[in-house]
């Protein structure tokens, strides 16, 4: 089996790829942008609001604890909707890209 010679630069100016890789950026920067503005929630509030951080829910557990454990729910939450639109739409969208690249590099060769 020969390697088919792809033109990559080509492949690169795509439209299909261009969308898929402007997409792509923009669902991570959003994500990106949430979890970090989650993540300096947790020590400004505790630095600004301590009052806030140490109102007791019940027993021993105060605000910034469930916060703080609200931190390790909402990373796993990104990466389950990451997962899920990576394999939904950005895997599906880029095999097609595969797909026709190589049929056109075996047009070529």
């Amino acid at each position: 089996m020969t390697t088919p010679n792809i033109d990559w630069a080509q492949a690169a100016r795509d439209p299909r790829f261009v969308e898929m890789v402007e997409k792509k950026r923009k669902f991570l920067f959003s994500l990106m942008a949430f979890s970090v503005v989650f993540y300096f929630l947790l020590p400004l509030g505790a630095a600004y609001a301590p009052g806030l951080w140490a109102t007791k829910i019940f027993g021993v557990v105060n605000f910034g604890l469930l916060f703080a454990i609200s931190q390790f729910i909402v990373a796993w939450s990104i990466a389950f909707i990451y997962t899920r639109r990576a394999n939904r739409e950005f895997d599906a969208a880029s095999e097609a890209l595969k797909r026709d690249i190589l049929a056109q590099a075996g047009q070529r060769a």
